[in-house]
């Protein structure tokens, strides 16, 4: 399941979101800035996000059951996948919205000051939110470069906030030029345009942490570097010949399913088969603890004979 490191980083962002929250909204309303008022709902949708992956991880962490023979685990990744279709749906939607609104009604500014001294402490927060996710997703990513430690991770928690304080902190800078150009330049459209650039990068990240939850909650396996371990580890036993096929897939972060079909040497009794089995099955638990499952299928001795005279 997910960390208790994430569970810091959920925590620290729903903090900073909700107070960041509230102080957008009363800056928009008090001076009818529209990028403001965005930005007052994407802190919104991401603090009730942090809630949705906390969920997700308390739900996860269940006990198997007779329902669930095999757990939980993938209801962290179906809570992920409903936080980038919150994400999409109604910060982006509702960005776009308001700021295609202002557009087209355009209303000036008052007391724009208010603005710059909220999106500055905004700033500073969603900044510390963002290097505590940042610090976090460097101590599981390893020496894997960014994108692909994303794309091999296991643990949506972690970079699901990451994405969500980078798209906040991107979006507080454009809010920033909205309302700056918007009000230096007498022009109120500027302050609308900026909700949808704001909108538009909403729903950019979260077609990508759909696309990022999909895959999990479909099935993904373990990644190609633990599987050749694996892989080598098991055809370098004495008693096995060859492995002939290992299948996987991830209940969640640390609950992996492992079936390996396995050609043991020939002439090898059910005794000293069974005897290669156990030993497979401690030794690959102890090196990959997050194998929870782990199924052997021998190749029929006799079989095996058969094919050798042939």
């Amino acid at each position: 399941m997910a960390s208790g490191g994430s569970k810091t980083v959920i925590f620290a962002a729903i903090a900073g979101n909700l107070a960041i929250a509230i102080t957008k909204f009363v800056a928009g309303g008090l001076t009818g800035s529209s990028a403001m008022l965005s930005e007052g709902v994407h802190s919104l949708v991401d603090t009730g996000n942090g809630v949705l992956l906390l969920w997700g991880i308390r739900q996860a962490a269940k006990p198997p059951d007779d329902r669930h023979p095999f757990g939980r685990g993938k209801e962290l990744y179906f809570w992920t996948l409903i936080v980038a279709v919150l994400i999409f749906g109604i910060g982006g939607g509702i960005s776009i919205y308001e700021g295609i609104k202002h557009i087209q009604e355009p209303e000036p500014q008052t007391n724009p000051t208010i603005n710059y001294v909220v999106l500055a402490f905004a700033f500073v927060f969603e900044g510390a939110a963002w290097y505590v996710a940042f610090r976090e997703f460097k101590k599981v990513k390893g020496d894997l470069g960014f994108v692909r430690a994303v794309r091999e991770s296991k643990d949506p928690t972690t970079f699901t906030v990451l994405f969500e304080d980078s798209a906040a902190m991107l979006g507080l800078i454009v809010a920033f030029v909205g309302v700056f150009l918007g009000h230096s330049l007498g022009i109120p459209e500027l302050d609308g345009l900026a909700s949808v650039v704001i909108g538009v990068i909403l729903c950019g990240v979260a077609s990508f942490l759909a696309y990022e939850s999909k895959g999990l909650l479909i099935g993904e396996g373990l990644d190609p570097q633990t599987r050749a371990d694996i892989t080598k580890f098991v055809e370098a036993d004495p008693d096995v010949e060859r492995l002939v096929r290992a299948l996987s897939l991830h209940f969640g972060p640390a609950d992996v399913l492992l079936t390996l079909e396995i050609a043991f040497r020939p002439g090898l009794s059910a005794a000293e088969a069974a005897g290669a089995i156990d030993r497979l099955d401690k030794a690959i638990r102890a090196e990959h603890p997050e194998v929870k499952h782990l199924f052997v299928e021998a190749q029929a001795i006799a079989e095996q004979a058969k094919a050798a005279v042939q």
